[in-house]
């Protein structure tokens, strides 16, 4: 049902017979009211949240508090209108309480404002709550609900400020100065139970008649998974109805313009190849140069021409009205990834200044001392110069392709809309990832120790989350949400070691990344970085220049110490019972996966479609059950490397 005036249309007798024909058929309701007011009714479900706008003043930001949910009603509190929305209120119960056996309204409104603002009063941005339970005999079950919701609350934290909240016992469950909806009597005959919660507006501040609109969506958040909790309470005690999960009774529905806004923010991500565009298309020809000047004179590297104006799809950026987004999990990953490529424009425009490696820290993080010690602890630990990647000759890019395209093969019978996904192109060092498409250069020679690990790594998570998150409805999964990266590669190298393929080699190199992106920050130079890694860590000439030209790239990218830090997460998250699931979704960060679960139980996101090789293979499942069990980074490397390593100490 859509509104057909900006006015919205009168609760009047037809209005009420439409909704409550929509809701016994099990459909969906979206009808515009009189003021500004709205009702959406997703599906049955046995609760209903409410907000009255004070007379003559329309609240947009304390409506937005419940605005998040399956059931709402947004109304006024003229009394015009009392009468009319009483009716449709006590119509919509009396439609769905027989379907579950109870059925629950909640009221909320907005209290006292605070007097000061957050510099003169510390006190004056704590989060503040009154639950307002009915003190009648029939709602003495209610205990459990109050609770839930009460603990809910008191979870809610903003700027380090835990909740203070309140539980009273009262006879009216509304706001002050406004009327009940329903009678005592009424709701007893129909089921019916209610409470009210009383927020304190500290999103506004009284003083400069403006507001926080940080510390808003921040409540909105936290406010909405209480209400969840509560309504799951209510649910199970209350009713007939068992849902599996107290998120699985959130939205479903996400509108049009919520999609718009994910094509648009997913279109200038597609718009540039961030890291195509920050990698040297002279490495080769720059290497020989380092060569014959000895490795004293810092090679020159040479650029792609950026295709884009990073000022103009900025500007296309912010022109994105992510505010219209009423879905506080929604609205938080596009704001994230807003943030992340606004940061990627800024780096883009500062190549090769003085200026792109603070760039770097913003987008990637330190490298934390923690890290500089594992990696540290590697380089000790494992020889260099080993060789384990050498033996049993190389393959060709063209031959690579062909084993790549097995993999992809099969995962076309699962996902016939995946195109063709490999390139042998001069554009790329080495073998790279973009789109969902393989690259590989055309003089590219892959031992054949790695074939098994690269393929698993690149196409078995990188083409496989890609594709994955191709199927979804949200589109941004595929270009990744913010700071995906680490969580991603972390996963992406911990699938070499599942099909057997990672190597003392491969691990020293993603020290090596660590403690070269770590001299980089403290101020070492490309010649510096080049012979510490050489002369220090016993890295092979080459190898060094290849780590330092990746971590010096574009003026400082120091982007290649998430894979190691990716994998210590990836490890941690497993051993803590973390699913695999999630991570095959599309490509997100570890921060995401409660998101994913949520958006899971609203059957917003669907099951992923494809899944890897090496989760079908009995020797990589067995490999996974002892990660599971615990196990480190150094630890994934066999014993008989470890063993190797002793009797080279003797």
């Amino acid at each position: 049902m859509a509104s057909k005036t900006s006015k919205g249309r009168t609760i009047d007798q037809p209005l009420i017979d439409d909704v409550c024909r929509a809701l016994k058929a099990g459909k969906r309701v979206r009808q515009a009211l009189p003021f500004e007011g709205r009702l959406q009714i997703e599906r049955q479900l046995p609760f209903l949240f409410i907000y009255r706008d004070p007379v003559g003043k329309r609240d947009a930001e304390t409506e937005r508090l419940i605005t998040a949910e399956a059931a709402f009603l947004i109304t006024s509190a003229n009394a015009s209108q009392k009468k009319r929305v009483s009716t449709l209120v006590q119509k919509i119960v009396e439609t769905l309480a027989p379907e579950f056996g109870g059925f629950l309204i909640v009221e909320v409104w907005a209290g006292e404002e605070v007097e000061a603002d957050e510099k003169s009063d510390p006190n004056a941005v704590r989060p503040a709550f009154t639950i307002h339970a009915s003190a009648s005999d029939e709602d003495e079950g209610m205990e459990p609900v109050y609770d839930s919701l009460r603990a809910g609350l008191k979870r809610i934290k903003i700027m380090g400020k835990a909740a203070d909240v309140e539980l009273n016992y009262v006879r009216k469950t509304a706001p002050p100065a406004i009327p009940a909806l329903l009678t005592k009597a009424k709701m007893k005959q129909l089921g019916c139970h209610s409470l009210g919660l009383e927020v304190q507006p500290i999103w506004r501040n009284p003083d400069r008649g403006d507001d926080f609109p940080l510390v808003l969506r921040s409540l909105h958040r936290r406010v909405s998974r209480a209400l969840k909790r509560a309504c799951f309470t209510f649910t199970l005690n209350e009713t007939d109805h068992r849902p599996k999960h107290y998120l699985a009774l959130g939205r479903r529905a996400v509108n049009r313009s919520m999609w718009e806004i994910d094509r648009k923010l997913a279109g200038v991500g597609a718009s540039f190849d961030f890291l195509l565009n920050l990698t040297p298309i002279n490495s080769a020809k720059a290497w020989r140069a380092f060569q014959r000047n000895g490795f004293e004179k810092r090679p020159v590297f040479h650029y792609r021409p950026i295709s884009v104006d990073p000022g103009e799809l900025k500007r296309q950026l912010y022109s994105i009205d992510i505010s219209r987004v009423e879905d506080p999990t929604l609205e938080l990953l596009f704001r994230e990834k807003r943030g992340e490529l606004d940061r990627q424009l800024m780096l883009l425009a500062d190549r090769n200044t003085s200026s792109f490696l603070f760039g770097s820290m913003q987008l990637y993080g330190r490298v934390e001392d923690s890290l500089v010690e594992e990696a540290n602890r590697i380089l000790d630990s494992l020889p260099g110069r080993s060789g384990d990647d050498t033996v049993q000759g190389k393959v060709r890019a063209g031959e690579f392709a062909s084993l790549a395209g097995e993999e992809l093969t099969r995962f076309r019978q699962q996902l016939p809309q995946l195109d063709e996904a490999v390139t042998i192109t001069s554009e790329v060092v080495g073998l790279m990832v973009s789109r969902g498409r393989l690259m590989l250069n055309a003089e590219l020679k892959i031992p054949k120790t790695r074939i098994d690990a690269l393929i698993a790594h690149e196409v078995g998570v990188h083409v496989l989350t890609y594709w994955n998150a191709r199927a979804q409805p949200l589109q941004l999964l595929s270009s990744g949400l913010a700071g995906y990266d680490e969580f991603q590669e972390g996963f992406a190298v911990l699938s070499e070691h599942l099909v057997g393929g990672f190597s003392r080699a491969r691990l020293r190199l993603l020290a090596g990344r660590v403690v070269a992106a770590r001299y980089l920050e403290d101020g070492g130079s490309f010649i510096d970085t080049f012979r510490r890694l050489n002369r220090d860590h016993d890295f092979e000439l080459r190898t060094s220049y290849q780590i330092t030209m990746r971590v010096f790239r574009g003026g400082g990218l120091t982007k290649d110490h998430v894979y190691l830090r990716g994998l210590i997460s990836v490890l941690d998250y497993l051993k803590k019972g973390g699913d695999i699931e999630p991570l095959l979704i599309g490509k997100i960060a570890r921060r995401h996966i409660p998101i994913i679960g949520e958006l899971r139980h609203r059957r917003v996101l669907d099951p992923p479609v494809l899944r890897p090789s090496f989760l079908q293979n009995e020797k990589a499942l067995k490999r996974l059950a002892k990660v599971i069990e615990g196990t480190t980074p150094l630890e994934l490397i066999s014993k008989r490397s470890r063993s190797k390593k002793l009797s080279l100490e003797k």
